[in-house]
């Protein structure tokens, strides 16, 4: 199948965020049979979302992993021209919603099954589809989890967001939490008759602000910038009106933290600030990525990209996962994040093409001698 059409097919499936994706799935399944593919789809706690491993060559050698999510973020910009869930091209660009992000690199590694299918491997690839990564990689961890019985212990994994196809050897860390605070609600002129939740999140808010500061004397990676670790209040919501007392109020915190750190941790005094009538809720965390420039990965990935790394990128991305799971990691794909969760999001066909060419020279190192 060409992959300008395994796009297409892709991004038909309005596999949103947080919603069901069962149908895409079951179209990567039977195309994996029409090929004679071997695969597990592994299902999540929520019942509606999957993950789906496939490998092509010998499951009891180390192999390499292709990483990609199949969700998206929702579409409902105004300023798109055309369906965003229908693929088109214009002027050599393929748009649509997840077609850089990153819909694009799961059709170059599918569209290439066939000719990887045909080919006497000598050690597998591996195809890792997940759910949710828009939500703070919420899917990827029960695939790693079920690792070690599909496979040997891989040898390395290309996660495969856009990164114009120049390895990416290191990320920042994440966590997020939701503060929630209960107060009692009343009239404004009385305040001793009830309670106000935005004066009970004040003491978490002073908190965030002082560990934010803190954190830039704190330790440094001159990989990244800023080379510190970070934390911000990145939402605050609540109350209906200034003469009414609110009866709740809300937080979103975010710590994004340096290889080496731990991003939950970075949260502690926060959450040490949590007071009477306030909750704290983890809503995801994954760890930063590290990838040394002189590792068999990191080279191999030059090689297969044809692009020299990059030190170290500010968005995250799976591999860190991967990575703390003991498998070396590096994150490689089409298209350039800049167009990411906008509308218009495209893929241009040269970048499409490039990527599925990168899978076959990873078929080519890997066939048999």
């Amino acid at each position: 199948m060409p992959p300008e059409l395994m796009l297409a097919h892709l991004v038909a499936f309005r596999t949103v965020v947080g919603r069901p994706n069962g149908a895409l799935i079951d179209f990567v399944r039977d195309y994996l049979i029409e090929n004679g593919v071997p695969f597990s789809v592994i299902a999540g706690p929520e019942g509606d979302r999957f993950n789906l491993f496939a490998s092509i060559g010998p499951v009891g050698v180390p192999g390499y992993i292709l990483s990609g999510h199949v969700d998206v973020v929702p579409a409902g910009e105004p300023d798109w021209r055309a369906d965003p869930f229908t693929l088109r091209e214009e002027a050599g660009r393929l748009i649509g919603r997840g077609a850089c992000d990153m819909k694009g690199f799961v059709a170059a590694v599918l569209s290439a099954v066939p000719d990887l299918a045909r080919r006497e491997l000598a050690a597998p690839i591996h195809i890792a589809l997940s759910y949710d990564e828009e939500a703070g990689c919420l899917g990827v961890p029960h695939l790693i989890k079920r690792l070690p019985t599909l496979c040997a212990a891989p040898l390395g994994c290309i996660v495969g967001e856009p990164t114009g196809l120049v390895p990416v050897l290191r990320h920042k860390g994440k966590a997020t939490i939701r503060v929630s605070a209960e107060g009692i609600s009343g009239h404004s002129s009385r305040p001793d008759l009830g309670c106000n939740a935005i004066h009970r999140l004040i003491p978490v808010l002073t908190a965030a602000r002082a560990q934010s500061a803190a954190l830039e004397s704190g330790a440094q990676d001159a990989h990244f910038a800023p080379p510190w670790s970070t934390l911000q209040v990145g939402t605050v919501s609540g109350g209906q009106a200034v003469n009414i007392l609110p009866a709740a109020a809300e937080a979103m915190i975010e710590a994004r933290a340096i290889a080496g750190v731990d991003p939950q941790g970075l949260l502690g005094p926060v959450v040490a600030a949590a007071g009477e009538g306030v909750t704290v809720e983890l809503q995801s965390t994954y760890p930063a990525l590290s990838l040394d420039e002189t590792s068999p990965l990191a080279v191999l990935a030059a090689e297969l990209s044809e692009n020299a790394p990059l030190s170290a990128v500010s968005f995250g991305t799976e591999a860190g996962l991967f990575q703390a799971a003991g498998v070396p990691s590096v994150v490689c794909g089409p298209g350039d994040i800049a167009r990411a969760h906008k509308p218009e999001e495209y893929l241009t066909v040269d970048e499409l093409h490039a990527a599925r060419a990168m899978v076959l020279r990873l078929g080519d190192r890997l066939g048999a001698v």
